[in-house]
């Protein structure tokens, strides 16, 4: 039995496991660029001065959740991989299918609710098919 369907879900959510990682990595850019956020949050079409207190405490957060999205990501991209290395041959696709329902669910606690889902649901659909997809047993008559 073919597992095509399984791997492409698995693919596209790997893509947007990465697109998540970028966003990110660009968070923890921004943090060590500090200058240039200033500049930004000052050029803002609400104007307005933001307190010191304020600012550092954004910056703090920026790169914490930047560097939780990003390490997540990553072993997200990982386990989707190894999961379809799984799937290659047919070899084992009940531990491929666990390893794609099980990724979902933790970046659910990771990520917060709407973006694990977001980003899960590909590996979450490709992780039924795996488990609930039978391969044909031919009838003997």
């Amino acid at each position: 039995m073919k597992r095509t369907g399984e791997v492409i879900l698995g693919i596209i959510g790997a893509l947007i496991y990465g697109f998540f990682g970028l966003i990110g990595g660009s968070m923890i850019w921004l943090q060590n660029n500090e200058a240039l956020l200033q500049q930004a949050l000052e050029e803002a079409p609400q104007g307005g001065e933001i307190p010191v207190e304020d600012f550092n405490e954004f910056m703090e957060v920026m790169g914490s959740s930047g560097m939780v999205m990003l390490i997540s990501s990553i072993v997200a991209i990982i386990l989707g991989i190894i999961a379809m290395i799984f799937l290659r041959g047919n070899k084992r696709p009940k531990a491929a299918g666990i390893i794609f329902i099980a990724t979902p669910v933790i970046g659910i606690f990771v990520f917060g609710f709407v973006f694990g889902i977001m980003s899960g649901i590909f590996y979450l659909i490709a992780g039924i098919m795996c488990l609930v997809r039978k391969p044909k047993t031919p009838i003997e008559a």
